[in-house]
Order: C-alpha cells, then sequence, then structure tokens
C-alpha cells in the first residue's frame, strides 16, 4: 500500500549537521528577502511531531524549493510510535473537548482565523517558496483557510438537528447530532494550507481532534502552520495535542488509514492511493472523505462570450502550472471557432510571464518536483505518438529549478489514452466537436468527475447541461473556468474523484454522529405502524 506516495518522496538523507544545514541553505541566512522564516518559526532543523510536545524519532528529511531546487530547512519525521502515542493524546484530549460548547468551540477557531490573519503574507510567501505557486496564490490559499474559519464560527451556532413529528402520540422524533472523534486528514502538496483548514476548521466546530500527516514534500508549511493553532488553543487554556502533527511519508499515511482509533479519515491526492486508502478504511468500517484525481474539461460553445472564455481558460490551464485538482486539461471547442480559440490561446500563453514565483508580475513558476518533470515530458511525447501536435510548449526551460512550458495539444483524439488520464502538469488537450451533445458525451467519458464548465449564452443549453443528460461532475460552471471554487459549496466530485465533499454546504455532517431519537413523553406505550402486542 502507498507505493505511489513512497516513490514521489523527494526526501534525501543528510550528511551534514544542524550546525551546516544554515550555512548550506541560502534561505536561512540573514536575508530581508527570506526573514518570513524566521518569524514562522522556521529553523534549520526543525520536529516534525507535534502532540502537546514537539519531537520526532523518525528520518530527517530536507525540504527543497522547487523554484531552485535548493534546500530550504531540515524537517524530522515522526515514527509509527509517534504516530500511535499521538493518537492516544488526541484521544485523551477529545474526552474534553467533546463537551466544550459549539459556539465556545467556534470561538477558539476564530482566533485561529485572526493569527492566521496576522501571518497571512509570511505564511503566503512560506507556501510559494515551498510549493512553487506563485506569491498571489499562496497568500490566496491562506486566505482560503482564513475564510473556512469565518465559516466554522457562524456554523458553531447553527449546528443542529431537525424535529420531526410522529406517528404515535405523545411521542416525538429529533435528530441528535454528536461529535465523531479523530480525524485524520492526509494532503497533498499543492494545497497543504486549504485542504487542511477544510477539513480542520469544520471538524474542530464539531467537537472532534485532528491529527495531521501533511504533505512530505510540503512539511514546513504543515509546522508552520500547526505552531500558529497550537498558540491559540494554549492561550484558552485548552490541550495543544486537540490538533496534532504527524510528518511522514507513507508508513504514517498507512498506520492512520489502517488505525481503528481514527474515526475519519480525509484523502487528498491520487485515483489510485485513494482506492486503496477507501478499500482500507471501510474494511474496518471506519468513516473517509476522498478528494482525488480530476480530468477537467471546458466546453466553449460557438455562440459564447470568446473574450471571457479565453482568459478563463487562460487561469485555468496556466494558474499553479498545472497543478491544482480543478485545472483544465480539456479544452473542447465548437468547429466553428476552433481555429480562431487556438490561435488566440497561443498567443496568450506566449504572454505568460514565467520566473521565481516569488516575485512581483510573475503569473507561471516551477512544478513541485522533478518526478513531475519527468512525467510532463512522457505526456508530451505519448500525445505526439498518439496524434496530437505541440501548438505551443512541450519543453522543459534550461533554467536551475523544475520549470516546463506550458502546452497547448491540437489535433489529438478526445478519446486518446493520455487525454483520458490525469496528468498534473500543465499540459492541455484542444479537441473540435460539432454538438453541444457531442462535447457533453465527451466531458462525461473519462473516469474521473470534479469539476467541469460550459460557456454559452443559450439559457436552454445551459439549463441541458446543469442537468440529468448534462456534466457528470460534482461541480458544474457556466462561463467562469473549472477552477477557483468558493467556500460556500461542497467541493468534491464523483466517480474516480471519489464522491467526497469538504468545505462548504452540509459537509460538516461527515465530521458528526447522527442519531435518530424517539422520545415518549406520555403514559401510554403506543407502537409504531398500528402494531398491537399485547
Amino acid at each position: 500500500m502507498f507505493r505511489i506516495l513512497t516513490s514521489t518522496l523527494r526526501i534525501q538523507h543528510n550528511n551534514f549537521q544542524q550546525s551546516n544545514l544554515r550555512r548550506f541553505s541560502k534561505y536561512l541566512v540573514d536575508n530581508s528577502n527570506y526573514a518570513f522564516l524566521q518569524r514562522l518559526g522556521i529553523e534549520a532543523s526543525n520536529p516534525g511531531v507535534f502532540n502537546g510536545t514537539w519531537g520526532g524519532r523518525g528520518e530527517k528529511v530536507t525540504s527543497y524549493s522547487p523554484t531552485s531546487n535548493e534546500p530550504i530547512a531540515q524537517v524530522t519525521f515522526g515514527s509509527v510510535q509517534d504516530f500511535s502515542e499521538t493518537v492516544e493524546k488526541s484521544k485523551e484530549a477529545w474526552k474534553q473537548w467533546c463537551l466544550i460548547p459549539g459556539p465556545k468551540r467556534g470561538e477558539v477557531v476564530r482566533q485561529v482565523g485572526e493569527a492566521l490573519r496576522e501571518n497571512l503574507t509570511d505564511l503566503g510567501k512560506l507556501l510559494s517558496l515551498e510549493v512553487g505557486k506563485i506569491l498571489l496564490e499562496g497568500i490566496g490559499e491562506i486566505q482560503e483557510y482564513i475564510d473556512m474559519c469565518d465559516f466554522a464560527v457562524g456554523l458553531s451556532r447553527m449546528l443542529g438537528g431537525s424535529v420531526m413529528p410522529s406517528e404515535r402520540p405523545g411521542h416525538m422524533l429529533i435528530e441528535n447530532w454528536n461529535p465523531l472523534g479523530i480525524v485524520g486528514i492526509i494532503t497533498a502538496f499543492n494545497f497543504p494550507a486549504a485542504v487542511f483548514g477544510w477539513n480542520h476548521t469544520l471538524s474542530l466546530v464539531c467537537g472532534n481532534c485532528t491529527i495531521l500527516k501533511g504533505a512530505p514534500t510540503a512539511p514546513l508549511v504543515s509546522i508552520a502552520i500547526t505552531r500558529i493553532i497550537q498558540s491559540v488553543l494554549e492561550a484558552n487554556g485548552y490541550p495543544a495535542s486537540i490538533c496534532s502533527l504527524v510528518s511522514g511519508g507513507a508508513d504514517i499515511g498507512q498506520e492512520m488509514v489502517k488505525d481503528r482509533r481514527i474515526d475519519l479519515v480525509s484523502f487528498t491526492g491520487s485515483t489510485e492511493v485513494g482506492r486503496q486508502v477507501g478499500t482500507t478504511v471501510q474494511a474496518r468500517f471506519g468513516r473517509h472523505v476522498l478528494e482525488l484525481g480530476g480530468n477537467n474539461a471546458l466546453i466553449v460553445n460557438e455562440d459564447a462570450d470568446l473574450e471571457m472564455a479565453l482568459r478563463s481558460m487562460l487561469f485555468a490551464c496556466v494558474g499553479t502550472a498545472g497543478q491544482r485538482c480543478t485545472t483544465t486539461r480539456r479544452v473542447m471547442l465548437h468547429e466553428s471557432i476552433h481555429d480562431e480559440m487556438v490561435e488566440r490561446l497561443v498567443k496568450a500563453y506566449q504572454q505568460v510571464p514565467i520566473g521565481d514565483p516569488l516575485e512581483d508580475g510573475v503569473l507561471y513558476g516551477p512544478l513541485h518536483s522533478d518526478r513531475a518533470v519527468g512525467e510532463y515530458e512522457s505526456a508530451v511525447q505519448q500525445a505526439v505518438e498518439q496524434g496530437g501536435m505541440v501548438s505551443y510548449g512541450g519543453k522543459r526551460i534550461n533554467r536551475p529549478g523544475n520549470f516546463v512550458e506550458p502546452t497547448l495539444i491540437t489535433g489529438i483524439a478526445h478519446d486518446a489514452p493520455i487525454v483520458c488520464k490525469e496528468t498534473f502538469v500543465p499540459i492541455t488537450y484542444v479537441s473540435k466537436f460539432s454538438s453541444l451533445d457531442e462535447a457533453i458525451s465527451w466531458n462525461n467519458e473519462v473516469d474521473q468527475g470534479l469539476t467541469s464548465s460550459l460557456f454559452t449564452k443559450d439559457v436552454g443549453k445551459l439549463f441541458k447541461w446543469l442537468g440529468p443528460h448534462g456534466s457528470d461532475c460534482g461541480i458544474v460552471n457556466v462561463n467562469i473556468p473549472t477552477s477557483g471554487a468558493e467556500i460556500g459549496g461542497a467541493f468534491g466530485g464523483n466517480k474516480a474523484t471519489g464522491w467526497g465533499r469538504e468545505a462548504g454546504s452540509d459537509s460538516w455532517k461527515q465530521y458528526m454522529r447522527r442519531s435518530t431519537c424517539t422520545i415518549n413523553y406520555s403514559d401510554e406505550l403506543p407502537l409504531a405502524q398500528g402494531i398491537k402486542f399485547e
């Protein structure tokens, strides 16, 4: 299990001591450009486990910046023993936390949001440095976590079930919700803060304790956020182990998934690994939330606002260097506008500023790992072999770091094997359709079902797209990109995307235990359905 997770780790054992690491890492010297590392408590060597105290008995690893492939800092991962001890401490903390009234739990989350606001820019810079996102997206991801705090604070005064009429006189039915227990959260590298925020904030106001296993290639973001949460919990007199962290690789993920003490596992990652996670959790009758792969399509109909569609495609295809779950990977253009839109899209791609994601004006940074660069090069080769033509890009950029050109592939069949496969890189496959029904069928033919978008001015086509014969995705957009979901709606997808839902709407219910309660307040004992048993 989790062999894929293991293969994605850029973990290298270190032959240098902590005293040498500061000199080894240019980011940890006294440089005003990277002073945010010190302000966030990031040191040359950092413990990667927190369960009320900081520690870690696993391997020592180095976090690298994908912009330069140079080391940032060292982290000591947790061991299996660390994980087991953390679960026990979480269970002890839960005994207290679950009894705290919901609005008081919400007050703690409010303070977490305020603490994140105070560190918004610094956290955004750390995320950009470690993940490779441009600074505006790094700050935006932390803002998303803050927004989730605000959402959860309001929810903390609205948690409640239904009161239902009983068919029996002198009786009433109520739907009661109680905290679930311990929630394990496994995040992916591309959204190490926001995915944790979606789960953590709702879980906390629902009365649960959380254990985070952050992305192993972005451990510093997890550590910095955990330190902020720790300070808030301790300032309020609560056990800091209410929100714990166990940094690690596949071994820690496997322990979390199979541990019966973990009541819910939220996993964000590939469909292949998610299938293993779901099977293992279900085998022990646990609960899981799966946010897996996406192979998202954006359809431009002949009557669309082409300028709006062009701007949307550029962000959805190129943003985050193609490393969003919601990235547009398939563009479908009506045959009457296909050639014009491809030409305009190529010109737009040529104008995208590429460079260090921390620099002003840059809109496109590096891929997160060298392994992703290899996947990019392989996908381009396969696309050409399967009949596609590189209309723009297709090559690694000759500069330090994991930079590749944003790429457009045209002339390839809509059902070519490489098109039907999600590759987590900035490659977009463009196809030509003759009718909306044809485009919808192409949208639905892939295994995944995360997000989709249609550009049209025709109200009839709009509602067909939203209806039972329309998109089969969990997110169905009209005249906006496939990416950029708001927290107010439940986020997640269907089919091989895992059917998970996080963030807004009624997603809070999966973090709680529901009971249907019948209360007899009469002196009689009638049975339901008119049964007589006398």
